[in-house]
């Protein structure tokens, strides 16, 4: 069966109130940070049963400017920023040497909402990169364990033989070291909160860092 891309694209409906219920937002009860707000909004959108919340979207740029994009989990937001990890010497991890900036977006479109944070990013010591790669699951550890992150693959069987090694190690040894395995910190410039609406009066409230903390102001849809 022939699929029409632009007839499906054409069928689906943003927020239909036949089945999406958006919830209010009023910027002026808004807290002076954004993280006590994105702390609220994230335990509501798990509340409302979002699928992954905790994965968003991480923008970077290589040394030559080119931008490039791809999912990941959120580790912790506190603070001192954003966190999540990867391999140093993955295409992102390399890029984040050449240019530690970078951009987050998470979408709740059980909510209609989504947060958009950018800002400088640093590397945690391999210490605590570490400790955050064992406080998770064997799983995650056999994961980093397998590591060459972005390398190319000659075959599947390659990358079988290479997880079940992870695996046999990650489950003998739950501390062994993963020592490329680096946990990420962004430290907010700008955090904007989006509420959808369904006549489109969408709701964008932005922080904007200044010397003084923080300035909230509203930005049209």
């Amino acid at each position: 069966m022939r699929t029409d891309l632009h007839e499906l694209l054409r069928s689906l409906r943003v927020w239909d109130p036949e089945v999406t219920t958006l919830p209010s937002f009023d910027p002026a009860a808004a807290p002076a940070a954004p993280l006590p707000l994105f702390t609220t909004w994230f335990a509501e959108a798990v509340a409302a049963g979002q699928p992954e919340p905790h994965t968003m979207s991480l923008a970077t740029s290589d040394a030559a400017g080119l931008p490039d994009v791809r999912i990941v989990m959120l580790h912790g937001a506190d603070d001192d920023g954003w966190s999540f990890a990867t391999h140093a010497t993955s295409h992102k991890g390399g890029q984040l040497a050449a240019r530690p900036h970078a951009a987050l977006a998470f979408y709740w479109p059980v909510l209609g909402r989504q947060v958009r944070v950018r800002g400088p990013v640093t590397a945690a010591p391999a210490r605590e990169s570490q400790g955050d790669l064992h406080a998770r699951s064997t799983g995650a550890l056999a994961a980093a364990l397998t590591g060459r992150q972005s390398e190319v693959l000659d075959s599947p069987e390659e990358l079988a033989r290479a997880s079940r090694s992870a695996w046999e190690r990650a489950r003998r040894e739950p501390d062994a070291p993963a020592p490329t395995w680096t946990l990420y910190r962004l430290a907010p410039d700008t955090v904007e909160f989006f509420q959808g609406e369904e006549r489109r009066r969408h709701v964008r409230l932005n922080y904007r860092r200044v010397r003084e903390g923080w300035r909230r102001e509203l930005l049209w849809p």
